[in-house]
């Protein structure tokens, strides 16, 4: 039998138990590809810095150790959302460790995490969606596929990698909604209003089919080779749309999704409802639209009330 120095098998222990917390992220958490890709990169970083501080097995980390490393991420630079995000990693990768007993502490547990700034999201406003929308012709296939495709993300509000995974079956033309499955796999219905009906309609119909060509999938959205739609090319549309418009807008896809939440509450819409279609499972995370809300209220006094 082959003899295995220490360092070597604690390397390959540690590794072990990443593949480990990686399954439990899959098939208990049911994460997403990309937030254990995520996780796993993080967790690898530590790894290295243990290395460095010659830190053999997972359990000989210390709470000193985790603010040691704490300041490395610093000293490197990384934005404060990068190491919150490392330290979240890490603050669940030992948690898992601890409820499996692999260690007796988790040194992430009291790490003081820095405070992000609150950054209120980039939206367009309604004047905007509205010369965006008019902007796309649907004289072709691609021009059919666009104006669906952008028409259906301001009247949903659903992520682009949402709107990347519609097949055409979760398409409900008759009472205009359409299945959508978020993060965790988790399925929601949302609604869509007539501007986006008629756009989808003619893209299915019409433009699909020219699109398709030979190609032979479920999914909704194409691309000119008849190929799905990945969220990158997704990306690279939105982008195009906007500089035909000569816009000095940046637009990343979020952009439409913080519209239609912004949009929303300002004609009264409850924050619960807009929770519930946007697909988020804390409302914490609905409520900073608000803000948005609150500022655009303030703007407007500011610009019309003649003693503001």
């Amino acid at each position: 039998m082959m003899y295995l120095p220490i360092e070597v098998r604690n390397l390959m222990k540690n590794q072990e138990l990443l593949l480990q917390f990686v399954n439990y992220l899959q098939l208990e958490k049911n994460s997403s590809k990309l937030t254990v890709e995520s996780y796993s990169q993080d967790i690898r970083h530590f790894f290295m810095f243990m290395d460095e501080q010659s830190i053999s097995d997972v359990s000989d980390v210390s709470y000193n150790d985790a603010r040691l490393y704490l300041t490395k991420l610093y000293h490197l630079k990384l934005a404060k959302k990068s190491i919150v995000r490392k330290i979240s990693s890490l603050r669940s990768f030992y948690k898992y460790l601890l409820r499996e007993q692999f260690v007796n502490t988790n040194p992430f547990a009291q790490v003081s995490l820095p405070k992000l700034d609150k950054r209120l999201p980039d939206f367009f406003y309604e004047k905007e969606m509205v010369q965006i929308l008019q902007s796309i012709t649907s004289n072709d296939p691609i021009g059919q596929r666009n104006k669906s495709l952008v028409e259906l993300l301001y009247a949903t509000g659903i992520r682009v990698s949402e709107c990347a995974n519609i097949h055409l079956s979760d398409i409900d033309l008759n009472y205009s909604v359409v299945l959508i499955k978020g993060k965790g796999n988790k399925e929601r219905y949302v609604p869509f209003g007539n501007y986006a009906k008629t756009s989808l309609e003619l893209y299915i119909n019409d433009g699909r089919h020219k699109l398709m060509k030979k190609s032979n999938h479920p999914f909704l959205f194409v691309n000119q080779k008849g190929t799905p739609l990945t969220p990158r090319g997704i990306r690279y549309i939105l982008s195009g749309i906007i500089d035909e418009l000569g816009s000095q807008h940046h637009i990343h896809p979020h952009m439409i999704r913080h519209s239609f939440a912004t949009h929303l509450l300002n004609n009264g819409a409850d924050l619960r409802t807009v929770q519930e279609l946007l697909g988020h499972s804390q409302l914490s995370s609905t409520q900073k639209y608000t803000h948005v809300t609150k500022e655009q209220l303030r703007k407007v006094y500011n610009q019309h009330h003649p003693r503001a």
